[in-house]
């Protein structure tokens, strides 16, 4: 066990939750579902039982890094990896498994975002061990497909073939990006096709293989770095290695290229929480509809299938609302059909260009 790994990524912003996730004080900070865990708490104590604590790490913006002590106050300071700015998934990932493979060569790591939803902990945990023992035994980068519910246009899927290995993990043929709706069905009614979750299971070895055949240049970057990870000299070749880095995915960087990727066909009650709409669906409802977080200080009159999330101390009266959401923080009230929910990113990016970063 003390060859297993879990890198838990979390610089994200979380834009789709304006005004309640800000670049200040993103979603993975917060208790969305008013669980009494912030998310990043709820996926670090669930990583716990299975992971010794002194192999998980975090990676986060250096912006948060203080914010990550005050929640996670046991996580080692070795464990925390500070980007110094913002560059996606794939520089991330590069970055954590250089480090963990010239910790331990025979390192076989597990990677997820903070800030998704687990609703059945041991069948994830289950799933994560038998993905672990499988890529410490097999060159292969596995990922986590999830069985889907419904043609859903918000998430990503994976298409699968026959072939097979260990009985359970499946060849992938394909990855697509978020489709429309009628190609969403599509993959519904054929049976091959799950939810890309986002949770990928590989050896040290062979993800950084995958890095030197499919992204030499920004392999190289990082491989500049071997004498300095877990030394003092790491903070100051990070600083450097980051800005020289693309602005680019783990999935359009290695997965949809790569010809050794498996998925292990799951459901364990996922979402990613992307969006306020991914929240209503998991939150409890009065007999119309209405999720209310927290529901004390919210007064409904003749309104259905709203999404409510404001501060404790504001008394809130809704009248003849159908399917929207309303939600206040920071001085930033936002009302908005939940069907129009997409544009969010977009508002921020408005709100932002006239007003500056202090709404955002």
């Amino acid at each position: 066990m003390n060859n297993y790994f879990a890198v838990i990524m979390a610089g994200g912003i979380g834009s789709r939750f304006w005004p309640v996730s800000r670049t200040a004080y993103p979603k993975q900070f917060l208790d969305i579902l008013g669980t009494g865990r912030t998310l990043i708490q709820s996926t670090y104590h669930r990583f716990l039982q299975i992971i010794p604590k002194e192999n998980i790490f975090i990676v986060t913006n250096e912006l948060y890094v203080d914010l990550l002590k005050e929640q996670l106050p046991e996580i080692p300071d070795n464990c925390i990896l500070a980007e110094p700015v913002m560059r996606n998934t794939a520089p991330c990932i590069a970055y954590a498994c250089h480090k963990l493979k010239n910790l331990n060569p025979d390192a076989t790591i597990v990677v997820a975002p903070a800030d998704h939803l687990i609703l059945d902990t041991p069948t994830f945990l289950k799933d994560i061990s038998h993905a672990l023992e499988v890529a410490s035994k097999h060159p292969f980068l596995i990922t986590l497909g999830i069985k889907p519910s419904r043609p859903d246009t918000g998430y990503g899927y994976i298409q699968f073939n026959e072939k097979t290995i260990e009985g359970e993990f499946k060849e992938v043929k394909t990855f697509t990006e978020k489709p429309d709706l009628e190609l969403a069905k599509t993959f519904i009614r054929s049976g091959d096709f799950l939810w890309n979750a986002g949770i990928f299971i590989w050896s040290a070895n062979a993800i950084l293989d995958a890095f030197a055949q499919l992204q030499p240049e920004m392999n190289e970057v990082f491989l500049e770095g071997s004498a300095a990870f877990n030394t003092p000299e790491e903070l100051k070749f990070i600083a450097s290695a980051f800005v020289r880095s693309p602005n680019i995915s783990i999935d359009f960087a290695i997965m949809e290229k790569a010809d050794n990727v498996y998925v292990l066909p799951s459901d364990f009650g996922w979402s990613d929480l992307g969006t306020w709409s991914s929240v209503y669906e998991l939150a409890e409802k009065d007999y119309l509809g209405n999720a209310v977080i927290p529901s004390d200080n919210v007064i409904i009159y003749d309104s259905s299938n709203c999404m409510v999330n404001v501060p404790d101390d504001k008394l809130v009266i809704l009248q003849g609302l159908r399917d929207y959401i309303v939600v206040e923080s920071n001085n930033t009230l936002l009302i908005c059909p939940r069907n129009q929910e997409q544009d969010v990113k977009k508002i921020v990016g408005d709100v932002k260009n006239k007003y500056g970063a202090d709404y955002v």
